[in-house]
């Protein structure tokens, strides 16, 4: 049994596996990590491996606290991967994107994918279908998209996520969301039909914490999991497993 952990930008995601099925997941801030964590291994005492994925600012003690009750593993680029890295700067892709990209390797052999990763900021990641990793983009994310409007502009407010009411926003506030729901929809598809362009064979993997609200609008068949970083973690924990 693993206990998998992803630690974000904003929010902390975990998840039970068990042959690689998700038992149960969990969402918490990162100021509880060590109280959640203890009640998850309480109720789950089978647990053996405690899998870490980290981009955030998160003290390795933290998790090592417990490390007299299961073995700890944190990610890194010096782990082996299934895939080819042929990213100009490996050492500076993101541990989260490197799961991101095993997982779409191992769940989905001999393709073309590309994995969307709509969180705090939105990553795209392509591995095409002889495993090479060759890079993709990063942009804002929704909320970052929200904040910047009102951070860098002196009168526009602060909103929160809301769809909006029409492509034509008949007010400041609908004329925001128009702006940031819509430009971010286009500009996901937009990406996607220039994959499209050049690379067949070809599948499209959704997940972050905006999957959901994301996936109903955009036009491109897509596979939307929210939780697919962590069902990579655990499968690519046990790839790690059977090829070291």
């Amino acid at each position: 049994m693993i206990l998998t952990i992803d630690v974000g930008n904003t929010r902390i995601k975990a998840s039970v596996f068990e042959d690689n099925t998700s038992l149960e997941n969990f969402v918490f801030d990162k100021i509880e990590i060590e109280k959640k964590i203890e009640k998850i291994l309480e109720k789950y005492p089978k647990c053996s491996n405690l899998v870490v994925a980290s981009v955030g600012n998160i003290e390795k003690q933290s998790f090592l606290t417990f490390e007299n009750r299961l073995k700890v593993h944190f990610f890194t680029h010096e782990d082996v991967f299934p895939f080819q890295n042929k990213y100009a700067t490996p050492k500076t892709l993101g541990i989260d994107r490197m799961i991101l990209a095993a997982g779409a390797t191992l769940q989905f052999p001999k393709q073309n994918r590309l994995v969307i990763d709509a969180g705090t900021c939105i990553t795209y990641d392509f591995i095409d279908e002889n495993d090479n990793y060759l890079g993709g983009a990063i942009s804002p994310g929704l909320r970052l998209r929200y904040e910047s409007l009102h951070n860098f502009t002196a009168r526009l407010p602060l909103l929160t996520l809301e769809e909006p009411d029409s492509y034509v926003g008949n007010s400041t506030a609908q004329a925001i969301h128009s702006g940031v729901v819509n430009g971010f929809v286009y500009e996901i598809d937009g990406f996607i039909d220039e994959y499209r362009k050049e690379f067949s064979n070809f599948i499209i993997i959704l997940t972050g914490g905006d999957a959901d609200f994301l996936a109903k609008r955009l036009k491109n068949t897509i596979f939307a999991n929210s939780n697919f970083l962590l069902e990579s973690l655990s499968q690519t924990y046990q790839y790690k497993i059977d090829n070291d």
